[in-house]
């Protein structure tokens, strides 16, 4: 029934579009996440795709494969009958390269360094408005970004913050659309983030053909595998 269910969804949603994006915002989605000077990814030490590490269950629509990618790459490859159909990007970000993001831990009540539990009611609470302001910040900068690309043509919507759980973490899952004014979508980013203490996990995908990886060619593809996305995310092995 689930697959199913999604398999309107995305028929529904391909017929919907050119009347009325501003509702088809699936239930999120990321920009391309430009990274502030100060905030370095964290390298592989043992260069090797990290999704080989972290991929617990990994669910998918019938006659889909969702593997990690071959390769050096934070890339995770989803298919069908041999043909890719998109990809999901993970970077992750050391706390001690990222004051911006220091700066939010204090301002919610959890210091750098300090001990954390996972599944306390007390740190979830706490956490929460350190990510929202992260992903409000990720929207400011797509906005900003995009106007200076499009201008006037593309109106910009984003889907509340919800918390989620990536693994074992509180997490947040958000989106940004891109919207054409004649009816349409140019753009849709989904995206989920966590936080384990010292390392901020960003896992990224879209549909946007500005973009190079962490993509579906295909609106209703991408449609389609969210949910999917969202019980992939909630499984992982983190922290």
């Amino acid at each position: 029934m689930l697959r199913l269910y999604h398999l309107l969804l995305g028929s529904i949603l391909l017929v919907l579009i050119p009347v009325g994006a501003k509702f088809l915002l699936p239930q999120f989605s990321p920009p391309k996440v430009v990274e502030s000077p100060a905030v370095t990814k964290l390298p592989n030490p043992n260069q090797e795709n990290i999704w080989q590490k972290i991929l617990g269950n990994a669910p998918a629509p019938t006659n889909w494969q969702v593997i990690a990618c071959k390769g050096n790459v934070a890339l995770l490859c989803v298919s069908s009958k041999g043909e890719l159909l998109g990809t999901v990007e993970i970077n992750v970000y050391p706390l001690a390269n990222n004051d911006d993001f220091q700066k939010k831990l204090v301002a919610a009540g959890i210091p750098p360094g300090s001990q954390v539990d996972y599944q306390s009611s007390e740190y979830q609470t706490q956490i929460l408005p350190a990510l929202r302001a992260w992903v409000a910040d990720q929207y400011a900068t797509f906005v900003k970004d995009r106007q200076g690309e499009y201008g006037k043509q593309i109106l910009f919507s984003d889907y509340p913050p919800q918390p989620v759980p990536i693994g074992k973490l509180q997490g947040i899952r958000y989106g940004f659309a891109g919207l054409k004014q004649q009816g349409g979508v140019q753009e849709q980013h989904i995206g989920h983030v966590a936080f384990d203490g010292t390392k901020l996990y960003v896992i990224t995908t879209a549909f946007d053909p500005g973009t190079q990886t962490g993509k579906f060619e295909k609106l209703e593809n991408l449609a389609i595998f969210q949910p999917y996305l969202d019980a992939i995310a909630s499984d992982l092995r983190l922290p």
